[in-house]
């Protein structure tokens, strides 16, 4: 009698928890927040907010690096991770899977650092009472000095809008 030379295939429960935990760390990636005078978030509506008048005095333009929530660095170990694991059979194998994690986490968190910076503006204003401030938003504005512009505040958020 011959008995088939094949060996049973490994049931990887890990392998499968790792792949399912990447798909949900990729589609909760593509959620993003914005800060654009032109945006305003739903608890930002329907409530009263101040408007005062001020002039520009300076615009400077600056980078707004938002902060990472880990999600670049967990889902670049994970497909690292199994991308490395693929590498060689048995010692071998874990080898790769520890390297390709590691790789992955570097990869991972500089693509989500790079996804979270924004053009930005930092705007230097006079009020109208002789106050000099600082704001910094979303260069979604085209302001230059000498404009007039609207501070609109509410909630300790303050937005330039013309």
């Amino acid at each position: 009698m011959r008995q088939d030379v094949h060996p049973k295939p490994r049931s990887h429960p890990m392998r499968l928890f790792v792949l399912s935990l990447s798909a949900i760390v990729a589609l909760s990636g593509c959620a993003t927040q914005s800060s654009s005078s032109g945006v305003y978030k739903s608890s930002e509506t329907q409530r009263e907010q101040t408007v005062r008048m001020a002039t520009v005095e300076a615009v400077r333009k600056v980078t707004i690096q938002r902060d990472n929530k880990g999600i670049g660095t967990i889902g670049g170990a994970v497909v690292g991770g199994i991308a490395g694991s693929t590498v060689g059979q048995g010692k071998g194998s874990d080898i790769g899977a520890v390297l390709g994690a590691i790789g992955g986490m570097v990869a991972g968190q500089a693509i989500e650092q790079q996804a979270n910076q924004r053009e930005g503006l930092e705007i230097t204003i006079k009020y109208d009472n002789g106050d000099v401030r600082v704001i910094v938003q979303e260069a979604d504005l085209d302001v230059k000095p000498g404009d007039r512009v609207r501070i609109i505040s509410g909630s300790g958020v303050l937005r330039v809008s013309k």
